[in-house]
């Protein structure tokens, strides 16, 4: 890797409109809390500088449809610089902010290249998101994949689907039971999905594509240490989720804590005391979440508290306490308990925009109020449960909400129809077309920022 060298940014924009005498604000995340923060910051007036280790805005919540082979990733996700080439006083990083001085009112950003960036601002706004947490056993995650990237998404895929192509070929009928089982952790939103889309890939995909194997047989096992599945969702729609889940073979085992996961299944303590193994040759993990290195160096550099998950605990503009020009917002933001969703990320990027253009114009500021706007689960096709309000459905109409509120949280023309001609694709003829993966993992090649390494090196380690 190269030698870090550092460089010094202060605001600025392609057209001279933040230029000196600019209100500098840097946006760390370009997330939706990033992104409509920077978006409610159109203003001639301030120069924003959004910093994000990726160069695209992704929609999570689909990204399971991207590892069960329904959508590419190029549908859930828009590059930064095209979603916001219109607003001309935002400049797009491709770094990962990694300390924060508040004295000096600066933060300090790695790029790809290992060369850091010292970048200035009148005001910050952290939207950094979260991560996979397994609670105490990263161990774990060799084993057990999350998903809050692509890469992430597309491992799974080439997990899923190839664990089908190992069981065609196995000759024990152990080995093939065992790379036809599939364990998935935790029955939130994410955990459910992707059980309820592998067990429907399973017996509508792919159930006359193989001639050894039946894939029907595919046992989907659905662990999670709470009594319900969507418990957040509340009993009578956890009941739902419980109830479709059961009619599409999905195995609930509830009450369960994971106490270990290897290469070759998963051990699993029950309600009783009593362990279990079950051998399973595709383990995924979506229990928990964590906050990022950078929510320990603001708290450190601010003395901000922090919730067990390590968010950032806010004041009621969503500030930190005792400095009101760092804002943290969206996943990693702590405040009166609201979940980790997309749709409190949007408000709260939009709510910190227009309090800093409030704030610099003289006007009074008042404290964020979350509307919520209802959440909703994909079961199977033509089955999710919408929990908006008092409003608690399921079933077709359920489905059909969530079709809405998915289309509408989508970013760009192009990615809406694009997921509207897939969907219509997939749910009247169970194709899915994105189940390309390759069984050499990505992650191994080399960095293509190493100018430092030597070909020989490279050639030694049987890398490209």
């Amino acid at each position: 890797m190269a030698r870090p060298h550092r460089l010094t940014l202060v605001g600025r924009s392609r057209d001279g409109a933040g230029g000196p005498g600019a209100h500098r604000v840097v946006i760390v995340g370009g997330g939706f809390a990033g992104l409509f923060a920077a978006r409610a910051l159109r203003d001639p007036t301030i120069a924003v500088t959004l910093v994000d280790r990726a160069q695209h805005h992704l929609f999570q919540p689909l990204l399971y449809q991207v590892a069960t082979g329904i959508l590419s990733e190029g549908q859930i996700a828009a590059p930064l610089r095209d979603v916001l080439k219109r607003h001309r006083t935002v400049d797009c990083v491709l770094a990962d902010v990694v300390d924060v001085d508040p004295q000096a009112c600066t933060v300090v950003a790695e790029r790809p290249n290992g060369e850091r960036l010292t970048l200035a601002y009148d005001d910050l706004i952290v939207a950094a998101g979260v991560r996979q947490s397994y609670f105490g056993h990263d161990e774990f995650a060799r084993y057990a994949l999350g998903m809050k990237t692509i890469a992430d998404a597309l491992a799974i895929r080439r997990r899923v689907f190839g664990a089908f192509e190992l069981a065609e070929t196995a000759t024990d009928p152990d080995e093939q039971r065992r790379w036809l089982t599939f364990a998935v952790v935790g029955a939130g939103p994410t955990g459910v999905e992707l059980a309820g889309q592998i067990r429907e890939l399973a017996t509508r995909t792919l159930r006359r594509e193989f001639h050894r194997i039946r894939p029907e047989d595919a046992r989907v096992l659905l662990f999670d240490a709470g009594k319900a599945p969507l418990a957040s969702f509340g009993p009578a729609l956890s009941a739902k989720a419980a109830a479709g889940l059961h009619a599409l073979g999905v195995e609930l085992h509830l009450g369960s804590v994971v106490t270990g996961v290897d290469a070759r299944g998963i051990d699993v303590r029950d309600g009783t005391g009593a362990t279990q193994r079950y051998p399973a040759g595709t383990v995924l993990w979506a229990a928990g979440v964590e906050a990022p290195p950078i929510a320990k160096a603001l708290a450190d550099a601010t003395g901000a508290p922090r919730d067990r998950a390590g968010r950032i605990e806010v004041e009621p503009d969503l500030t930190v306490p005792g400095h009101p020009e760092i804002s943290v917002i969206g996943d990693l933001m702590s405040r009166d308990h609201l979940p980790g969703v997309a749709e409190v990320a949007m408000q709260a990027g939009m709510y910190a925009g227009r309090r800093i253009r409030h704030r610099s114009a003289g006007r009074p500021v008042r404290p964020f109020r979350y509307h919520d706007l209802g959440s909703a689960a994909y079961l199977s096709r033509g089955n999710a449960v919408v929990s908006a309000g008092p409003l608690k459905f399921g079933g077709f109409a359920g489905w059909l909400a969530w079709l809405v509120l998915h289309l509408a949280f989508l970013t760009g023309y192009r990615n809406r129809v694009g997921a509207v001609l897939t969907w219509a694709a997939a749910f009247a003829r169970d194709a899915r077309r994105e189940r390309t993966f390759t069984t050499q993992e990505i992650e191994t090649l080399r960095d293509v920022y190493d100018d430092a390494a030597e070909p020989a090196e490279h050639a030694k380690e049987g890398r490209p």
